[in-house]
């Protein structure tokens, strides 16, 4: 994996048609030109605006989604609740909550949203909800749409669970949807999240400085993207890693999602 670059060092901070692996018309061959000789974009005469996601249950073999409801509260904050500190929060526009009154308040908020667009995780095995993420941004028009809001309880972290999760909402909205860009976007500093967008297939696109302020300070944010062209080689090595043969008697991988992209 590349080092993260510095997002206060200008000699790190790259535009993505620099950093990004771009496959678009620009970079996969001669762009189009128009009566004036000029370049422009791919056409796309067909291309009609998105349906919104919708709040369905999507189904997996370790986990399911379910649109989050004021019933997830309680499973969700004995997950949470077990982390030991409070840094799981420190990147996200709430939390960390002291009482579990104020995070019932939360939830019961983020359930009526509907952008961003809240799902619970839920255990197969043990059927309760142990982390939730969202869709969030959401662009019909245009065909974008972005993850966020990702909370996962250190029942889910670094588990199959979590991993399969993001699948699930990646091909429900590259495959049912048909959107043509999925976006990831933190906190620059926040290291762990960019490793787990390059992990997961995103391509880094660059840092938008000063973009946000949230908890009373300032935030430049890492973009980064799958698009929908991306996502047949992504899913072929999701599906490869989640695999149960993937696993060994004591549930550790036994090769890495990212050497699994790799494979022909």
């Amino acid at each position: 994996m590349n080092p993260l670059p510095d997002p206060h060092n200008p000699s790190h901070i790259q535009s993505g048609a620099q950093t990004g692996a771009q496959t678009d018309s620009h970079s996969a061959g001669q762009p189009a030109v128009n009566a004036y000789q000029q370049a422009i974009g791919a056409p796309l005469p067909d291309w009609t605006a998105r349906p919104l996601p919708e709040r369905k249950v999507i189904d997996g073999h370790y986990c399911r989604l379910e649109p989050l409801t004021h019933d997830h509260a309680d499973a969700l904050w004995d997950a949470v609740s077990s982390a030991p500190d409070g840094r799981a929060w420190t990147y996200l526009p709430v939390g960390p909550f002291a009482h579990k009154d104020d995070y019932l308040d939360h939830i019961t908020r983020a359930a009526a949203s509907r952008d961003p667009l809240h799902y619970a995780v839920i255990d197969k095995r043990s059927g309760l909800a142990v982390g939730s993420l969202a869709l969030m941004r959401i662009d019909p028009k245009n065909g974008v749409i972005e993850v966020g809001h990702v909370t996962f309880s250190p029942l889910l972290q670094r588990t199959p669970l979590s991993t399969e999760a993001q699948f699930l909402l990646m091909r429900y909205v590259f495959e049912q949807l048909g959107y043509r860009r999925y976006e990831w976007k933190c906190d620059s500093f926040n290291a762990p999240s960019r490793a787990a967008a390059e992990r997961l297939g995103f391509q880094f696109e660059g840092i938008f400085r000063q973009a946000i302020v949230y908890k009373a300070r300032s935030r430049d944010t890492a973009w980064f993207s799958i698009m929908d062209h991306e996502w047949p080689g992504l899913r072929t090595a999701f599906e490869r890693w989640l695999a149960t043969e993937n696993f060994d008697a004591e549930g550790q991988q036994l090769t890495r999602l990212q050497a699994l992209r790799e494979l022909p």
